[in-house]
C-alpha cells in the first residue's frame, strides 16, 4: 500500500477513508457510529454532500494519531443511511457494511484521508459440499446455545442468520460481527478470502465463547450457594443467641447488647438537634432488630457512631485582642504588611458583630510565601482550633459534599470530616490549593463548594452520608491558591482575594534568621554554638542557591548545611566542634553555585529583549530572541508559545512593518526576509498578552541592528497602533527583575499607580519608565544613532514618563 503525500488535486477514484478505533465493520452489518476526530467528521460530510460510500478501516494502533501507515490494508465499503450531530458534541452515524476492500494507495488531502481501491476477492464455499453444510449448521446450534445462555445479539440478524437459505459468506459476516472477539481477530477473518476458512475459524470462537460462558455460570453458582451458606450461618447465630438468653445469657449476645447500649447513651447524651436525634433512633432501631455480622449492620452502626461525634452545639470560646494578634503575626510572620493590615480588620469586625463575617478570604501567591502558616495564626489570635482540608487534585463532588450510604465504603465529605476531627463548630477551616480543584464525569467539587462558602446557605449544609443539616455559619473559612485564572467564577464572587507576593533578598535574608535557621538546628539537634550562620553566608545561598518568590528552598539549602555540619559534628575528635557558616564555607557545602549573581545578558545584544513575566510560582524573566535571513516575509514563532501570546508577537509584528520608516527599516526588507522569534525554555508553556513590547523590541533591534539595552526589563501589551497597554502582575515582575540584576523596568503608563507596591527598599534601586506608545520603549531600551530615526507619524509622543531613583511613598 502507498502512503505517499502527492501535491495533484484531488482524485475523482478516490474515495474517503475513515479509521476506527475500536470496531471492525462487515458486509451486512448495520451499526450506530460516532466520530470526534476532525479528520473522521470532514471525510463523513464529503461522503455524504457527494453522496459516495466511504471505506471504514480498523486502525492498527488506536491511541495513536491516525497515519496512512497505521490503517490495515482491507477495509470495509459501507453505505450512509443517516447521519445526526449531538448537541455541543460529536457527529453520529448509522452505516451498513457492504463489502470488502483492498486499500491501494492512501493520500492525506483537504483535512481527511482518501484512497484508492479495488475489491477483495473471495473464494465462495460449495454449498452442496457437506463440510461446508455440516460447518454452518455447527455454527447456528452453538449460536442458539449462547444465545439462550444470554449472549445479546440484534433480533434482525438472528432471523437472517437461522433462515433455511442463508448463504455462507454471509452467515460468517453477521456471526463475526457479534462475536465476543478482539478487534486483531475480526479483521483477520476479514481478509480471509476462502470462505471455507472462515467458517472454521467462526466454529473455533463460537466453541470457546461457549467454554468461557458456561465456565462463568459455573462460578456464578458457587458464589450464590456461598451466600446462601452464609445467610443459613446467620440464621443459626439468632438461633444460638435466643438459646443463650434462655439460659441465662451469653459472652457474645451480651457484647452485642452492650454496644448497643453506648451508642444509645451517646445518641441521648449528644447535644445534636432534635430532628437529627429522632433520625439517630430511628438508626438505632433498625439497628437492634438487624442479626449481626451483616453489612447492613455494620453500615448503620459506622453512621451512628459519625453522627455522635460531630460537635453538635460545641464551640470554642473566642476572645479576640487586635493588640494580641498584631503582636502574634509580627511575632510569627516578617513583612507582609498588607496582608496583615487585611487580616486585622477582618477580625475587628469579626469582634464588633461577635460572630465571623460573610466574606471568605482567599490568600494567592506563589508557593512559600507563609499562606498557611497565616492561616494558623489566626486560629491562634481568635482562639479557635485549626484545621487544613487539601483539595489539589479533588474531582469527586462527593469528596465535599460525601457519599450517599447506599455505597459501599460510603463516608462523608471533607468537610464533616474536618468538623469532626477538629471536636468544634467553630473552627477556623483552610481550604487548601482551591485552584487545583479538577471535574469529571463524578461531577464538579467547585460547584459543591458554592454552597459550603456562601453564608447564606452554609447554616443548613447536609452533607449526603449524614443526610442531615449542620451549621456551618460559624466556621471561618479560608482558601489559598497559587492563581486565579483556573477558579470558576462563580466560586471566586465568593470570596476576597488577599495576595501575597513574592519576597525581596532582604526580607528573605530576614526570615532566615528569625524562623528558618533557628527551626533547621531544631530539626537537625544542633545547637546555636554548633552551627550559625553570617549574613553573607545567607544572602549567597538566597541569590545564588535558590530563585524563588517564596523561601521553601531556602530552607532545604540551610537543612542540607545543617545535615552535613551534623556529620561532621559526630564525627569530629575535637570536643569544642563550632561552626560558623561564612560565604567560603557555603561553597565548600553546597557546592557549584545554581545561579548566576545577574541572570540578564552579559553585553548588549542585537535581537534579544528582557520580558518580565508572572507566574504561579512568582514573577520571572524571559528572554525574547529574534533572527533575521533571506526568506519571502514569514513571521515564525517558537518557544511553545500559547495562542494570545501568538497573536501578540502577530501584532507587534504588524505595528512595526506598518510603520517600519519610523524605525529607519526599509520596507522591501518584510518581502525578502523571515523573521523568527523565539522565547527560551521551549519544554515550558507560555502565554499571555504582557510580552507584546518585549517582542517589538526584539523585532526592532534585529532589523536595524541596533543592540538592546541588557540592564532594561519590559512588560506590556503592545495593540495595532503601538499603545502599551495595562498588564498584571506587576509587583511580582518587578521583584523577579531585581533578582535577576535589571536595574530600569519599562512599565505601561497605566500601571503606574501600582509602583506604590513595591518596596521602598528596591524601588529606589531601580528607574521605572511609564510607556504609552512603543516609542517610548524604543527611546529607553535600544543603543542606537539618534539620526537613524526618522519622524514619528503625528499624535504619537517622544516624551516617557521615568520615576527619580528615589521614590517616595506617597
Amino acid at each position: 500500500m502507498s502512503t505517499s503525500q502527492p501535491a495533484s488535486p484531488a482524485n475523482p477514484d478516490r474515495t474517503p477513508l475513515i479509521a476506527l478505533k475500536n470496531k471492525v465493520v462487515f458486509p451486512g452489518e448495520l451499526v450506530s457510529l460516532v466520530f470526534e476526530r476532525e479528520s473522521s467528521v470532514t471525510a463523513l460530510n464529503t461522503a455524504v454532500e457527494q453522496d459516495i460510500s466511504p471505506i471504514f478501516v480498523f486502525q492498527k494502533h488506536p491511541e495513536h494519531e491516525i497515519t496512512p501507515q497505521d490503517c490495515y490494508e482491507v477495509g470495509t465499503k459501507a453505505r450512509i443511511v443517516r447521519v445526526w450531530r449531538m448537541p455541543e458534541g460529536p457527529m453520529g452515524a448509522l452505516i451498513e457494511g457492504q463489502e470488502r476492500e483492498t486499500l491501494t494507495h492512501v493520500v492525506e488531502e483537504d483535512g481527511y484521508f482518501q484512497t484508492e481501491y479495488e475489491p477483495l476477492p473471495q473464494h465462495p464455499a460449495d454449498a452442496s459440499d457437506a463440510k461446508v453444510e455440516a460447518l454452518m449448521r455447527h455454527i447456528k446450534h452453538v449460536l442458539r446455545d449462547l444465545i439462550n445462555q444470554g449472549m445479546s445479539a440484534p433480533l434482525g440478524m438472528l432471523n437472517e442468520v437461522f433462515s433455511e437459505d442463508i448463504e455462507a459468506g454471509r452467515l460468517v459476516n453477521l456471526t463475526a460481527a457479534v462475536l465476543n472477539i478482539s478487534n486483531k481477530e475480526k479483521q483477520s477473518l476479514l481478509e480471509t478470502e476462502d470462505v471455507f476458512t472462515q467458517l472454521q475459524q467462526i466454529s473455533y470462537y463460537l466453541a470457546k465463547e461457549k467454554e468461557v460462558m458456561e465456565m462463568e455460570e459455573k462460578v456464578q453458582q458457587e458464589t450464590q450457594k456461598q451466600m446462601g451458606k452464609q445467610a443459613k450461618e446467620n440464621m443459626l447465630r439468632e438461633q444460638m443467641k435466643a438459646i443463650e438468653k434462655e439460659l441465662g445469657g451469653g459472652a457474645g449476645g451480651g457484647q452485642e447488647q452492650s454496644e448497643y447500649a453506648e451508642l444509645e447513651d451517646s445518641v441521648e447524651n449528644s447535644d445534636m438537634p432534635e430532628e437529627v436525634k429522632k433520625k439517630a433512633r430511628k438508626e438505632l432501631a433498625r439497628l437492634k432488630k438487624m442479626p449481626p455480622f451483616t453489612p447492613e449492620s455494620s453500615n448503620i452502626q459506622n453512621y451512628l457512631e459519625v453522627l455522635t461525634d460531630m460537635p453538635w452545639g460545641k464551640k470554642d470560646q473566642t476572645s479576640i485582642n487586635l493588640e494580641e494578634a498584631q503582636s502574634v503575626l509580627d511575632e510569627e510572620h516578617y513583612g507582609l504588611p498588607d496582608v496583615k493590615d487585611r487580616i486585622l480588620e477582618y477580625l475587628a469586625v469579626e469582634k464588633m458583630n461577635d460572630k465571623p463575617q460573610g466574606s471568605i478570604m482567599c490568600f494567592v501567591g506563589p508557593p512559600g510565601t507563609g499562606k498557611t502558616s497565616i492561616g494558623k495564626s489566626i486560629a491562634r489570635t481568635t482562639g479557635r482550633e485549626f484545621c487544613k482540608v487539601s483539595l489539589g487534585g479533588v474531582r469527586d463532588e462527593t469528596e465535599i459534599r460525601g457519599h450517599r450510604r447506599t455505597y459501599i465504603g460510603a463516608m462523608p465529605g471533607r468537610i464533616v470530616q474536618g468538623i469532626r476531627n477538629a471536636k468544634t463548630s467553630n473552627p477556623v477551616m483552610m481550604l487548601d490549593e482551591v485552584d487545583k480543584l479538577g471535574a469529571d464525569f463524578r461531577g464538579d467539587p467547585s460547584s459543591a463548594l458554592l454552597e459550603v462558602l456562601d453564608p447564606a446557605q452554609n447554616k443548613e449544609f447536609t452533607d449526603h452520608y449524614l443526610d442531615v443539616p449542620f451549621d456551618l455559619s460559624d466556621v471561618i473559612f479560608i482558601t489559598t491558591a497559587n492563581e486565579l485564572s483556573t477558579i470558576p467564577e462563580p466560586l471566586l464572587d465568593r470570596m476576597e482575594i488577599i495576595e501575597f507576593t513574592g519576597y525581596t533578598d532582604r526580607e528573605k535574608l530576614e526570615i532566615a534568621k528569625r524562623y528558618l535557621v533557628p527551626r533547621v538546628r531544631e530539626q537537625s539537634g544542633l545547637s546555636e554554638e554548633i552551627l550559625s550562620f553570617t549574613d553573607n553566608a545567607l544572602l549567597r545561598i538566597i541569590r545564588r542557591y535558590t530563585y524563588e518568590a517564596g523561601v521553601r528552598n531556602l530552607e532545604r539549602e540551610i537543612a542540607k548545611i545543617a545535615r552535613k555540619v551534623a556529620k561532621e559534628y559526630l564525627t569530629a575528635a575535637d570536643e569544642e566542634f563550632s561552626e560558623k557558616i561564612s560565604v567560603s564555607q557555603v561553597n565548600k557545602y553546597l557546592r557549584g553555585e545554581k545561579y548566576e549573581e545577574t541572570l540578564i545578558n552579559k553585553k548588549n545584544e542585537v535581537g534579544i529583549s528582557t520580558a518580565l513575566a508572572w507566574t504561579p510560582t512568582g514573577g520571572d524573566i524571559l528572554f525574547v530572541e529574534t533572527n533575521i535571513f533571506p526568506g519571502e516575509g514569514n513571521l515564525n514563532l517558537t518557544g511553545q508559545l500559547g495562542k494570545v501570546m501568538q497573536e501578540s508577537a502577530q501584532a507587534a509584528y504588524s505595528y512595526i512593518k506598518a510603520n517600519a520608516k519610523t524605525f529607519g527599516i526599509d520596507p522591501s526588507v518584510f518581502k525578502s526576509k523571515d523573521i523568527h522569534v523565539h522565547v527560551p525554555a521551549g519544554a515550558i508553556p507560555k502565554d499571555g498578552p504582557s510580552a507584546g513590547q518585549a517582542m517589538a523590541t526584539s523585532i526592532v533591534s534585529a532589523l536595524t541592528g541596533q543592540p538592546v539595552r541588557r540592564e532594561v526589563g519590559m512588560t506590556g501589551e503592545i495593540n495595532l497602533r503601538g499603545h502599551s497597554l495595562r498588564i498584571g502582575g506587576v509587583k511580582n515582575k518587578v521583584l523577579a527583575a531585581h533578582r535577576a540584576g535589571a536595574t530600569t523596568v519599562i512599565l505601561p503608563k497605566a500601571n503606574e499607580q501600582d509602583v506604590q507596591e513595591i518596596p521602598q527598599n528596591e524601588r529606589k534601586k531601580m528607574t521605572f519608565v511609564f510607556a504609552e506608545h512603543f516609542t517610548d520603549v524604543y527611546d529607553v531600551a535600544l543603543e542606537k544613532d539618534p539620526s537613524s530615526v526618522q519622524d514619528r507619524p503625528s499624535g504619537q509622543s517622544a516624551d516617557r514618563r521615568q520615576a527619580p531613583a528615589q521614590a517616595s511613598e506617597e
